[in-house]
């Protein structure tokens, strides 16, 4: 399968896969949801894994991206750098309502810092120019901070719902700033040298 049909495909299976695991998991908790919960009590450490979804931090890398593309004069590119994060908060907010699962009395799922966190971690990887180091960088954060939040505040369902809406919106963000065609200076065929 190529990339483009990845980028068409996915949200249409990322969204259903989300929705699907919403209605599985129901409103309360799971087995693993409880060991993750559980694991926290041995383990106080976790907490500080909650700096890696910090709104402080999620609210910078939003900036810098958008700064970095800006820089670029990726016009486009920084229309939906701007606009993505903001769709994905009214998404998981309204998925929340639609759901109703709770945790100590908040809505919980989709978790709103992992989604947000990854939307503004694939968006500083694109603006970085795809590089493999900023992609294994804003890896390690994701996880960290999806660790924490399954751990503390949310169920780990929570987070992997998250990851599905996350990706599934940046995949139309993708397709939205026009990344899923030939990108200028771009040798497709790597015959230039």
């Amino acid at each position: 399968m190529s990339r483009h049909a990845v980028l068409r495909w996915w949200p249409l299976v990322g969204i259903a896969a989300m929705v699907v695991l919403g209605l599985v998991v129901g409103k309360g908790s799971t087995p693993l949801d409880d060991w993750f919960l559980h694991y926290r009590v041995d383990h106080p450490w976790v907490w500080f894994l909650l700096h890696f979804t910090d709104r402080r931090l999620v609210v910078a890398g939003y900036l810098v991206a958008i700064a970095v593309v800006c820089v670029q004069r990726r016009w486009r590119l920084a229309a939906v750098t701007a606009l993505t994060p903001v769709v994905a908060v009214t998404a998981e907010r309204v998925l929340k309502r639609l759901f109703g699962r709770e945790k100590v009395g908040a809505l919980a799922y989709p978790s709103g810092h992992v989604t947000v966190s990854l939307v503004v971690l694939a968006l500083l990887v694109i603006a970085a120019g795809a590089a493999t180091w900023m992609f294994v960088v804003a890896t390690v954060v994701l996880l960290a901070g999806l660790v924490g939040q399954a751990c503390t505040y949310h169920y780990f369902t929570d987070t992997v719902g998250a990851v599905l809406l996350g990706t599934s919106l940046m995949c139309l963000a993708a397709l939205a700033a026009g990344l899923d065609r030939c990108q200028p200076r771009c040798d497709p065929d790597h015959s230039g040298g």
